[in-house]
């Protein structure tokens, strides 16, 4: 392809619209420079290593990341089909992001959601499926984090996860402001959940706690 029309394409990749960049900023990351900046970094060979973008837009970067980590995740189940949904499920939940615009959060998850299904193979019929279409909905948030607040005025709460061994999952929840202001693990959950197996992060719901503390 010629250069002059490369540049047209990848321009047209960047942005949905002029008035978008105008009123938003919003510019989307081209895949090499994902790439260039996650080579600097070791922590997307981790499948547990936990990543925040605090501008996510549609998704490109995390698509990238959650790519990296299900190749891992591919590498140390190849024995175990059960372990490969476990690993797989642990990568969706130590994704983070936050957008203001809300076609781009929508379109964040299901592209996310969408690389996650394809590589266990699954659809929506399936437990696993809808509990990381849950994960996603908690971890990738609509709104301002500059402002530190949802869409509609609240401050951000951000679910941690942890696998507890024997298919059962820790889920605490953390304001994003106070994370912000310290080390995170210096700064007490707002919320301390049951563990949880598949079917019951599927059917979860916001507790009275994390509603308050909205």
């Amino acid at each position: 392809m010629d250069s002059a029309i490369e540049r047209q394409v990848a321009s047209r990749d960047l942005i949905k619209s002029k008035k978008r960049v105008a009123d938003h900023g919003e510019v989307f990351t081209p895949t090499w420079l994902v790439e260039a900046m996650l080579d600097l970094t070791k922590e997307s060979d981790r499948i547990e290593s936990r990543f925040l973008e605090p501008a996510c837009g549609n998704g490109n970067f995390l698509i990238r990341v959650l790519q990296r980590k299900l190749a891992i995740v591919d590498l140390k189940s190849r024995k175990s089909s059960h372990n490969k949904e476990n690993l797989a499920l642990i990568a969706i939940m130590s994704i983070y992001g936050i957008e203001l615009l809300e076609d781009n959060i929508i379109e964040c998850r299901k592209r996310l959601l969408s690389v996650f299904a394809d590589f266990i193979k699954i659809d929506s019929s399936n437990a696993l499926y809808r509990a990381a279409s849950r994960v996603l909905s908690l971890n990738l948030i609509h709104g301002d984090s500059l402002k530190m607040l949802t869409h509609d005025g609240r401050p951000i709460v951000f679910s941690e996860w942890e696998y507890l061994g024997q298919d059962k999952y820790q889920r605490r929840d953390f304001r994003f402001d106070m994370l912000a202001q310290g080390r995170a693990e210096k700064i007490a959950p707002i919320k301390v959940h049951d563990s949880m197996v598949v079917s019951e992060i599927e059917n979860s719901r916001t507790s009275r706690m994390r509603e308050a503390a909205l």
